[in-house]
């Protein structure tokens, strides 16, 4: 299901399709107390759909909402699930749930310590996970979870993160936060981190919050409903700019002889080659998101795998 896209395989553009996690942009979450709503994002634009049996589950219908999980994987399908954090009275009965399943990753809620990404690696083996670290002591930590044997990629749970400091949502209020998962996923060789979700329906808002995203070298962002995950996905695309530099860098670099002439070259390349790459697994053509004055292109140097 994550594999890249070759002659004969569907247009990673459409609807449905799925990229590697390692690489994808929008993460869905979805409730999992509400079946009717699965099929309807399994056709989104998400990179990843994410069945949420944690916070959007009250406990009182946790077993209904693991139900459904287990019937919608059981129908071969291999989505991710947000399961409840380590410590928890549900934590133990999600990862017995999930063992045996076709579940493509897991995002583990609330971490904060190695420990409680290993001990769900111990259960789920070869399962991905993504660590949702979403208090001030985890943030504390969050060197050694991006350093655990089993952690896939970071995520920021930014409304608990607040909540458990008291920190606004101003982009300056979050920047030491965003910068931490940052570096912490660089220097342990992870993918760049997924940042949290952006609350409300105003299209501005959430391109505003995707540049930002960007801007701190998050190549990931979590959506809560399949409309924002368009908008996530142009955000933390390379743009259309960006495209036709590449495309021109190798045009005018083998018109003058395919060799290296100074020193910027082979930065110039490694960047125009990043920026094809993620175009081409991305299915982004160069008409794809139009001369649209409100798209904020990511900057290039943020595009990390």
């Amino acid at each position: 299901m994550y594999d890249q896209p070759s002659t004969f395989e569907p247009d990673p553009a459409e609807p449905g399709f799925r990229i590697d996690p390692v690489l994808a942009r929008s993460w869905l979450l979805v409730n999992g107390a509400q079946y009717d709503r699965f099929a309807a994002a399994a056709q989104s634009r998400a990179d990843i759909v994410i069945l949420d049996i944690e916070d959007a589950v009250a406990p009182k219908d946790k077993d209904h909402a693991r139900g459904n999980v287990v019937r919608w994987l059981g129908d071969g399908n291999t989505d991710w699930v947000r399961i409840n954090g380590f410590g928890t009275p549900w934590w133990a009965d999600d990862l017995e749930m999930l063992s045996g399943t076709s579940v493509g990753g897991v995002m583990l809620a609330m971490v904060e310590s190695v420990d409680h990404v290993t001990e769900t690696a111990r259960r789920l083996p070869d399962v991905p996970i993504v660590a949702l670290v979403e208090t001030a002591r985890g943030l504390e930590r969050i060197t050694e979870i991006a350093a655990a044997k089993g952690t896939f990629r970071l995520a920021f749970g930014i409304g608990d993160f607040r909540r458990d400091t008291g920190f606004g949502d101003n982009p300056a209020t979050l920047a030491y936060a965003r910068s931490r998962f940052t570096i912490a996923a660089k220097a342990a060789q992870l993918p760049s981190a997924i940042d949290g979700p952006t609350v409300g329906s105003s299209a501005r808002k959430l391109s505003e919050a995707t540049a930002v995203s960007a801007e701190f070298g998050m190549t990931g962002k979590i959506c809560l409903t399949p409309e924002q995950c368009p908008t996530v996905n142009e955000g933390l695309s390379p743009s259309q700019e960006e495209i036709s530099w590449a495309r021109e860098f190798f045009t005018e670099f083998q018109r003058d002889g395919g060799e290296i002439r100074n020193g910027s070259d082979l930065p110039r390349i490694a960047r125009a080659n990043k920026i094809l790459d993620l175009a081409k697994a991305y299915g982004i053509h160069e008409s794809d998101f139009g001369d649209d004055p409100d798209h904020i292109p990511a900057p290039s140097d943020t595009f990390h795998y």
